[in-house]
């Protein structure tokens, strides 16, 4: 993570109201450690918001958490370690919130390309976190092999449905994986074209063997909504209650 650390900000934007509140939800309640974990991570994510990468310390974290320092290196012994599980959190928060939402799509040629304009989507809506969560994945392969069991999964459904035709299940991944994760990099630093995930999720089918044609008419299909784009959104005026005042929005982290 070290080698990319220069291109991260002085302080980084929060994260995307869909994505907070996903977050807080995946890391909510459960017994006292977890809940203590889940308090620091939510700490972790507030001071590098306020602070950057680097500039935060694990100091800032535990004071931000309410808790002792000893507490912080009771559950997390190194800065490393804690940026790696929260990347980790974040990732597979990502992933299960992408996966819900097409969990009533059949056409794993469709899910593919779901996934995969999800994934670009979210580097060109948060450029910073996405390079972080890409630099945790490369250095930690069981965070990374996680979260290659969402689109293999697909793969395997569109081989049996006979629409992928691969070589062998590794190199389709090794191709599922690049592709996308180079993508997300070229948007997080500004130099995709449009559309970039359109042309990613057309290539990655292509790749896995689905005709020209098929595969860049699959890919401009309209996206089913996050879950927690649904629950975020403004509802009609007439169905609209007045906040209470002691609660806090769900994508405040």
């Amino acid at each position: 993570m070290d080698s990319a650390s220069t291109f991260w900000p002085a302080s980084m934007p929060p994260l995307p109201p869909a994505l907070a509140a996903a977050f807080l939800r995946a890391t909510s309640g459960g017994p006292k450690r977890e809940r203590t974990q889940a308090l620091l991570l939510h700490a972790a994510v507030s001071v590098i918001c306020e602070r950057g990468l680097q500039a935060g310390t694990m100091q800032q974290v535990a004071q931000a958490a309410g808790v002792t320092t000893a507490t912080l290196y009771n559950h997390f012994a190194t800065k490393e370690a804690l940026v790696e599980r929260l990347a980790a959190t974040l990732a597979q928060t990502v992933c299960r919130a992408i996966n819900d939402s097409y969990g009533h799509v059949t056409d794993a040629a469709e899910r593919m390309a779901i996934g995969q304009r999800r994934y670009v989507g979210l580097a060109a809506e948060s450029p910073a976190w996405v390079l972080l969560l890409l630099d945790v994945m490369n250095a930690s392969p069981a965070v990374l092999r996680e979260i290659e069991q969402y689109p293999l999964a697909d793969l395997r459904l569109g081989v049996k449905q006979k629409k992928f035709k691969v070589t062998s299940e590794a190199i389709a991944m090794d191709a599922i994986s690049g592709v996308c994760s180079n993508a997300m990099r070229r948007v997080a630093t500004g130099q995709a074209p449009a559309k970039h995930d359109v042309a990613c999720a057309a290539t990655v089918l292509r790749a896995l063997g689905v005709p020209s044609q098929e595969a860049a008419e699959v890919a401009v299909r309209p996206l089913p909504p996050l879950r927690f784009e649904d629950e975020l959104a403004p509802a009609p005026a007439s169905r609209r209650t007045p906040p209470k005042a002691t609660r806090r929005p769900a994508a405040s982290v």
